[in-house]
């Protein structure tokens, strides 16, 4: 019986590339001369840390920051949450933003229910992180895919272990 798994992995090497690039251009940039404003990843934690003088400033550096992240990644700022801005020593912003590694339990759940809507002659099941998804050919399960692409399209997925 033909089956493949729908996840979403972060590409670390391509989120690490997107915050050297940003953090070379913030060093170019006339306007940040002289201040605080940093970007920093944290690869264990999966964090992205915004260091800057002001909210404006914080925004700025999003704004450098997430074309960059499409250019190496595309959807990649999708599976980005946002904290609030927080004040630290004095009149200096920080924020920090979160990278969803995986498919969360609601998201699964959704697309779980997509596929049991759609009365195909396929079954999902939540494994993990992983939503796998199996059927009699392999036509139903391209079907079943393309379905998901148009109705979950808030999260980057990804469509891999193809078995017959």
């Amino acid at each position: 019986m033909p089956t493949f798994d729908i996840t979403s992995e972060a590409n670390i090497v391509n989120i690490k590339n997107a915050v050297d690039v940003s953090m070379r251009m913030i060093d170019n940039r006339y306007d940040f001369k002289g201040t605080t404003a940093k970007v920093e990843f944290m690869e264990k934690e999966m964090i992205i840390n915004l260091f800057g003088d002001s909210e404006f400033q914080l925004n700025q550096i999003k704004d450098i920051l997430f074309p960059t992240m499409e250019k190496k990644e595309a959807d990649s700022s999708k599976r980005i949450t946002a904290e609030t801005i927080e004040s630290v020593s004095g009149n200096k912003s920080k924020q920090i933003l979160k990278i969803k590694n995986g498919i969360d339990i609601d998201l699964a759940k959704q697309i779980v229910k997509t596929i049991k809507e759609s009365k195909s002659k396929t079954q999902a099941s939540i494994q993990g992180d992983a939503v796998r998804v199996s059927g009699g050919k392999r036509d139903i399960l391209q079907e079943c895919i393309s379905l998901v692409k148009s109705k979950h399209t808030d999260f980057p997925l990804s469509f891999g272990n193809f078995r017959d």
